[in-house]
């Protein structure tokens, strides 16, 4: 393209730049008018307000007129301001929230007391006398082993004691024994007392006998069975009461005391509900976990719970109380969390401290009572000691 067409173009341009700046960029005619550009040439695309050609200086008589960029008293600025400069904001009281107040935890149970039935010695199974199922009283016979040969031995013993104490009896009319002698002789008896309570232990041995009482569990032997002193013969469990262990957590620790009310529910038994309390507590927190151990005792007097069940386990407690605030309500800078409250229809600031997430509200610690107006919407242009309007609420003097 040719220079002289180039020049050409480029002054259109311009001149079609500098008039749609002057029509439609306030101000821009007069420094248009200022850079050189012929007056009548702007005036003629300049826009026209209030029957005057805009010229970028106000008409006179303009004291009424507000400046372009200027709200008129009364109008919001950005939106979210109303007379006065008030901020428009939403508040909503503050409530109150408690925590650690209950506690629910999963736990497993075990008879109050249970046994595993081994006999002392090994030897050969005689004799069952125990079903399956069945209810035993402590010192019943549960089995009893072949016991011939402890028979004899125990016979044996009562005719060696026999033998020494005729011995004896028959020393003490002689005068020519010596005091040695009869020393000796009695010696004997002696021995022989204790050789018979020997063979009696291990005939009494032979003899299985329940340690407690209880309902037996599935026996699992039979007459003819060779036992030893790991077989286990019948396990017996005294299910009057069930204990219960559970875990929860440390914050947990110092609030929970022996003889403190527990409520336990089976998981195989919803909705129904069994009441026991506290029996012990561990003496240390699991650092794994950081949790403690915890057991409850629950009467069974219906025989209705069975040792290995799972329960759903909930204490309540007194709990901390702590104000509760609006989710949205909660903002943070450089110096933590805060609030705003409307004081006197002005914004205060106020630190807090959360405590526990909600989906409804949020506890917090600070400087708040209940019933206290936290902002909830609107606080993006709350300043410290911002002037509020609380939106719906109606101006003084209507009712």
């Amino acid at each position: 393209m040719k220079v002289w067409k180039q020049l050409v173009l480029a002054v259109a341009v311009l001149a079609g730049g500098a008039a749609a700046a002057a029509r439609f960029v306030p101000g821009a005619d007069q420094v248009l008018v200022n850079a050189g550009m012929p007056k009548g040439l702007v005036s003629a695309v300049a826009p026209k307000v209030d029957g005057q050609k805009k010229t970028g200086t106000a008409p006179q008589g303009g004291q009424g007129q507000q400046q372009q960029g200027q709200a008129a008293p009364g109008q919001a600025q950005g939106g979210n301001r109303r007379g006065g400069g008030a901020v428009l904001v939403t508040v909503a009281p503050a409530a109150s929230g408690v925590v650690n107040d209950r506690l629910e935890a999963i736990g497993d149970g075990q008879a109050i007391k249970s046994v595993t039935v081994m006999p002392a010695v090994p030897g050969t199974l005689a004799s069952v006398d125990i079903q399956s199922g069945a209810k035993v009283e402590a010192g019943t016979i549960v089995a009893r082993l072949d016991n011939s040969s402890e028979t004899i031995a125990v016979n044996s013993a009562k005719l060696a004691l026999s033998s020494a104490e005729e011995k004896v009896a028959r020393y003490k009319g002689l005068q020519s024994v010596t005091r040695v002698e009869r020393d000796e002789a009695q010696r004997t008896v002696d021995e022989a007392k204790l050789a018979l309570e020997t063979a009696e232990l291990n005939l009494q041995r032979r003899i299985i006998t329940a340690p407690i009482g209880g309902i037996a569990g599935i026996v699992a032997v039979n007459p003819g069975d060779n036992v030893t002193t790991q077989t286990q013969i019948v396990a017996l469990d005294d299910r009057s009461e069930i204990l219960v262990d559970f875990w929860v957590p440390e914050r947990f620790a110092n609030a929970i005391a022996v003889g403190a009310p527990v409520e336990a529910s089976a998981i195989s038994q919803p909705g129904k509900l069994f009441k026991g309390s506290v029996a012990a507590i561990d003496n240390r927190i699991d650092p794994a976990s950081r949790t403690i151990r915890v057991r409850a005792q629950i009467p069974n007097a219906d025989d209705e719970l069975r040792a290995g069940m799972s329960f759903a386990v909930s204490m309540k407690f007194a709990g901390q109380t702590y104000p509760a605030v609006d989710p949205l309500s909660v903002q943070w800078d450089s110096k933590g969390s805060y609030v705003w409250r409307l004081n006197k229809d002005k914004a205060e600031r106020v630190p807090v401290r959360i405590i526990q997430r909600n989906p409804e509200n949020v506890l917090v610690e600070g400087d708040i009572k209940e019933g206290d107006l936290i902002v909830s919407e609107g606080m993006q242009r709350v300043r410290p000691g911002s002037q509020l309007t609380v939106a719906g609420a109606k101006p003084e003097g209507q009712s």
